[in-house]
């Protein structure tokens, strides 16, 4: 399968959904990157020089999956970016994807709110979409969980390779919600895993089988030494 993944800011992807990439790409699917703003916002010292720097950290941080695409678009201000539809539009059209990943459209960030609408509005019903849950998964109800324990470490890797970002409080934000949702799941100690709701519409209305697998089933026992996590 052809996936594409879309976040909004350089280091999105890694924190939101690299586990789940990571997941497609080593059960042999084709995988493309998106970055949609540059990122210029993001730091003390605003302006062109940052997003240089943010752009070889998104590199770094993403090339074991794939070389991204830096679409360019202004940070903070995507929603009212006169071709953000467009350039959106021409990316995932180049792609061609069978699935799409991205943000949810009740995220945090005015800027990720924004790109979910542009990707809802251009996939149409082409093809299903995924929205990764929000930051510590405040009013988030998965649908999906994928088990990315074995790219974990991968995962935490990329994240820190955005040095201009403070990349230590959302490594340890990530590894909280992952480490919570594995254990929603009753996986051990040890396992994480991310989660992902979908857009139920026409035609797409189970799309399972397009995603990788979530944690291992694993009874609960009342009683006994591993009664929980």
């Amino acid at each position: 399968m052809k996936i594409v993944g879309i976040g909004a800011h350089p280091d999105d992807v890694e924190i939101f959904f690299y586990g789940f990439l990571a997941a497609c790409k080593a059960r042999g699917d084709d995988i493309s990157i998106g970055v949609a703003t540059d990122g210029a916002a993001g730091g003390d010292n605003p302006g062109a020089e940052l997003a240089a720097t943010r752009a070889k950290e998104t590199v770094n941080g993403l090339t074991a999956l794939a070389t991204p695409s830096l679409l360019g678009l202004p940070d903070g201000g995507l929603a009212e970016a006169a071709d953000a539809r467009q350039v959106i539009a021409r990316f995932i059209s180049d792609c061609k994807p069978d699935l799409v990943v991205t943000h949810a459209p009740d995220d945090y960030h005015p800027d990720h709110r924004a790109l979910s609408r542009f990707v809802t509005d251009v996939v149409g019903f082409t093809c299903p979409i995924l929205f990764a849950e929000t930051l510590m998964g405040i009013g988030f109800t998965p649908d999906f969980y994928v088990d990315i324990t074995p790219f974990f470490a991968a995962k935490q890797a990329a994240i820190m390779a955005h040095d201009s970002q403070e990349p230590e409080r959302f490594a340890a934000a990530s590894a909280l919600m992952n480490r919570y949702r594995a254990a929603q799941c009753n996986a051990p100690d040890g396992h994480y895993a991310e989660a992902y709701r979908m857009a139920a519409r026409f035609p797409f209305t189970d799309i399972r089988e397009m995603v990788p697998a979530p944690p291992a089933y694993r009874p609960f026992y009342v009683t006994g030494s591993d009664a929980l996590i």
